[in-house]
């Protein structure tokens, strides 16, 4: 059992990997795959197994999808908003910075998940009863509040909020297999691809120290720390909210503004909470039986009761994975920030977003007309993002496209 447990960590931290470097291949993905084939993995192995490999893979995920958001200005849905102060960054030769503010957040994150598990495993139960009978409530408040957060172009801010709600919807009711892949990719990638070509953008040589000289003040960790602790639990009964949407609750909360030491606060709180997210998910899946990430969809589906010896065991692998994860990343994002000056960035942003899209024509469905639907969901939604950036408006009202969705289900 020991051995097989070493096994699934290690293959996870490569899927994982693999997932978090490459863009538009999510875990949701792999994960689904994997429960599509788990017949023919069980014959070979036990589900708890197939479970660890799982979990390992999303920790290791959320700790490596701040890389291509930041050096290369494609994220995916739970690491959209490390590009705005990720790319400022990297624009001024601090991108291995960037990512390692995001990776401090994320092994923060272990040690809150380790710390405030048992509460999380008790309160859960005991709250979400009540907070689900007033959902469209809580959701339109958090709404409201976003958007009256943007001091200048609040009748703006509403529009393009709409504006994505409507396309969100659409998107949700047609004929996609991964509705969410074509949408947030326009939104919040290749909106910030093409403004990189348009402008003809160079990454000036990058630097790098050793980590014991990247630091945050105790004071930052403390008060980015709280912010996470404050918003994850949010995503645990909240749908439509995500890593993304809990670090903008967060920012909101205890007021990051836009100068240099709240850009590095706000990259350490992204990291934190994306990590914590994915943890939180598990526990939100033993103690109120409801899936929050494609991952832990997968865990249910393979297997349908979690005890809470296997929940301990899944913990086991989240400290080991992330630990794993956390030098994985650090060398990585070493190499990036070392040779992506050399390259023309405008090919690689146009490379990217070549890619990106046949990505979402690959996986957003098989017939002809899935993929004309993807294809015209993907440009709408990139030309949404362009005008967002373009207007000035923050692109937190671009959560709108997942936000309005909800909020109508709960309503209707």
């Amino acid at each position: 059992m020991l051995f097989q447990f070493i096994i699934a960590i290690i293959l996870g931290l490569i899927a994982g990997t693999i997932t978090g470097l490459i863009p538009g291949i999510h875990i949701n993905l792999l994960a689904i795959m994997l429960v599509s084939i788990s017949h023919f993995l069980l014959k070979h192995t036990t589900p708890l197994i197939l479970i660890i490999f799982i979990t390992s893979m999303a920790i290791t995920h959320t700790f490596l999808d701040f890389i291509p958001s930041i050096f290369l200005g494609a994220p995916d849905e739970d690491s959209f908003l490390s590009v705005l102060p990720g790319h400022q960054l990297l624009l001024n030769g601090r991108g291995y910075f960037a990512v390692v503010f995001t990776l401090y957040g994320s092994l923060t994150a272990l040690l809150i998940i380790l710390i405030f598990a048992p509460s999380f495993i008790y309160l859960l139960p005991i709250i979400y009863p009540y907070i689900q009978k007033i959902m469209w409530i809580i959701l339109i408040l958090i709404s409201v509040y976003l958007i009256s957060s943007e001091k200048d172009k609040k009748l703006l801010a509403l529009i393009i909020f709409l504006l994505a709600g409507f396309l969100g919807i659409a998107a949700l009711n047609l004929n996609i297999r991964e509705p969410l892949l074509p949408l947030l990719t326009g939104l919040f990638g290749a909106s910030n691809l093409v403004l990189s070509i348009q402008q003809k953008t160079k990454i000036p040589k990058q630097k790098t120290l050793p980590l014991k000289n990247i630091k945050l003040s105790k004071k930052s960790i403390f008060k980015s720390s709280l912010a996470s602790l404050i918003a994850s639990p949010f995503t645990a009964f909240l749908p439509g909210l995500g890593a993304s949407q809990a670090a903008l609750i967060g920012k909101q909360f205890l007021g990051f503004k836009e100068n240099i030491t709240d850009q590095r606060e706000f990259l350490f709180l992204l990291g934190s909470i994306n990590t914590i997210v994915m943890g939180l998910s598990f526990i939100a899946l033993y103690s109120i039986q409801k899936t929050r990430t494609g991952a832990a969809v997968a865990v249910s589906r393979l297997l349908p009761e979690l005890t809470l010896s296997n929940l301990l065991i899944i913990l086991a692998a989240i400290i080991l994975a992330g630990a794993a994860s956390f030098i994985i990343a650090v060398q990585i994002s070493k190499l990036a920030a070392k040779n992506i000056h050399k390259i023309q960035y405008s090919k690689l942003s146009l490379i990217i977003l070549s890619t990106l899209l046949i990505i979402i024509l690959i996986f957003s469905d098989f017939t002809l007309i899935g993929k004309i639907l993807a294809l015209l969901t993907f440009i709408t939604s990139t030309f949404l993002g362009i005008f967002t950036i373009l207007t000035g408006v923050k692109r937190m009202h671009l959560m709108g496209c997942l936000l309005v969705p909800t909020i109508l289900f709960y309503l209707l």
